[in-house]
C-alpha cells in the first residue's frame, strides 16, 4: 500500500491488479463528505484514471444521486441507448440491461456518440453473490499494446457502427432518442452525423462512423476510445448470435461493427481486442456502498458475469465534444 501526496488525510490503497482504492472512514452524511472532498477525488481520477470510494454505506438512490450531483458539474440525459434501463431520477440509471450470464466486454460509455460523458460514476447498492466487477482498463496502455500496423488502421479510418431498432431486443426508438416521432428522429441523426433508413417495416436501420483513437482532451495523450469489441456481433455468446443471424440476418443485427471503410472485422481481431484489454484490466469485487468514478476518456470498463442479485448505479456527466471524435461524419440522409 501506498500513499498519495493530493490527499494525505484520506487512507488510498494502490495495487497494480486493482483500482486505486480509497478508504473513508466513518463519513456520517456520505453527500457532505463527498462534496467537502470533491477536490481531492477528482485529483485523484485526473492522477490515475479511476478511484473507487469504500466506506461511503451508500443505502439508497435518492442519496447516490445527490453524492454523483455534487462530484460532478452536471448530469447527462443518456441519448442512443443501447441497451434499456431503468431511470432512478434526473441522470441516474440502473446499469444497461444485460444477460447476467454473460460478461459485458470493455469500452467506454457512448463512444460512438459526438458528445461523449467525460466522467462515469458507479455506486453499489447491492452486491452479486459471486462476480459482477466493473473492471477497469488504461486507455493508452492498451493503444500502445495492440499492434501498430491494427491501430494505424483505425487511427486512420475510424470505426463503422451499424444498428438496427426494433421492439424485441436491444433499446427501442424511445429509449434511444427520448421520442418515438420519426421526423425529431431524423433531424437528431443529421445533427448527430448518423446516417439513417427507414426500412419497410418502420423499423429504423443507421451507420454512423466515428474515431477509434482521440486525444485525452486534458492531457493530449492518445487514447483508444471506441466500443469496437463490445458492439461486435463476434464478442456475442455463439448460440445468441447465431439466433439473432437466423431470425434478423446480417443486416438486421441490433448491433455490429466494422471498420471505418465499411469492412467486416474478423473474429480473430475482436479477440485480439478483447484479449488486450485482459491483459490491462484491474478489477476489485463490488461492496455494498461503494462509489467509483472512471474517467470516460482514459479508461475503459466492463461488466464481468456474476449470480445472484446486483444493484448497481449509473450516471453520466461532464459532456466532451471532441476535436478528433468524428473522422469523416457521413452524409445524413434529408
Amino acid at each position: 500500500m501506498s500513499s498519495s501526496p493530493l490527499a494525505p488525510l484520506l487512507d488510498l490503497e494502490l495495487r497494480p491488479d486493482r483500482p486505486p482504492i480509497l478508504h473513508a472512514k466513518s463519513p456520517g452524511d456520505a453527500t457532505r463528505w463527498a462534496g467537502e472532498h470533491r477536490d481531492e477525488l477528482r485529483a485523484h481520477v485526473a492522477q490515475h484514471g479511476v478511484l473507487l470510494v469504500r466506506g461511503l454505506d451508500l443505502r439508497d438512490a435518492d442519496q447516490v444521486g445527490a453524492v454523483f450531483a455534487g462530484l460532478s458539474d452536471g448530469l447527462m440525459t443518456e441519448r442512443e441507448a443501447f441497451a434499456p434501463r431503468q431511470t432512478y431520477g434526473p441522470g441516474v440509471y440502473s446499469s444497461a440491461t444485460w444477460p447476467a450470464n454473460q460478461p459485458m466486454c470493455m469500452h467506454h460509455e457512448l463512444s460512438y456518440t459526438l458528445e461523449v460523458p467525460g466522467l462515469m460514476l458507479f455506486a453499489c447498492l447491492t452486491a452479486p453473490s459471486q462476480g459482477g466487477a466493473t473492471a477497469v482498463a488504461d486507455a493508452e496502455q492498451v493503444l500502445q499494446a495492440l499492434p501498430t500496423e491494427l491501430s494505424d488502421r483505425f487511427e486512420r479510418e475510424g470505426w463503422l457502427l451499424t444498428r438496427s431498432y426494433n421492439d424485441e431486443i436491444g433499446a427501442s426508438l424511445t429509449e434511444s432518442f427520448g421520442t418515438d416521432d420519426h421526423a425529431a428522429i431524423e433531424r437528431y441523426c443529421r445533427a448527430q452525423a448518423i446516417d439513417f433508413t427507414w426500412q419497410p417495416d418502420g423499423s429504423l436501420h443507421t451507420r454512423q462512423r466515428r474515431s477509434a483513437v482521440v486525444r485525452h482532451p486534458h492531457t493530449g495523450r492518445r487514447c483508444w476510445f471506441n466500443q469496437i469489441a463490445f458492439l461486435n456481433e463476434w464478442t456475442l455468446a455463439p448460440e445468441v448470435r447465431e439466433y439473432l443471424l437466423d431470425v434478423y440476418g446480417e443486416d438486421g443485427l441490433p448491433f455490429n461493427t466494422r471498420f471505418g471503410d465499411g469492412t467486416a472485422i474478423s473474429e480473430d481481431i475482436v479477440q485480439l481486442l478483447n484479449t488486450t484489454y485482459e491483459e490491462h484490466t484491474r478489477r476489485e469485487p463490488w461492496q455494498p456502498g461503494d462509489l467509483m468514478l472512471v474517467d470516460n476518456i482514459r479508461t475503459a470498463h466492463s461488466r464481468e458475469a456474476f449470480t445472484g442479485e446486483r444493484e448497481v448505479l449509473v450516471a453520466m456527466a461532464e459532456p466532451r465534444r471532441l476535436a478528433d471524435g468524428c473522422p469523416q461524419p457521413e452524409e445524413s440522409r434529408r
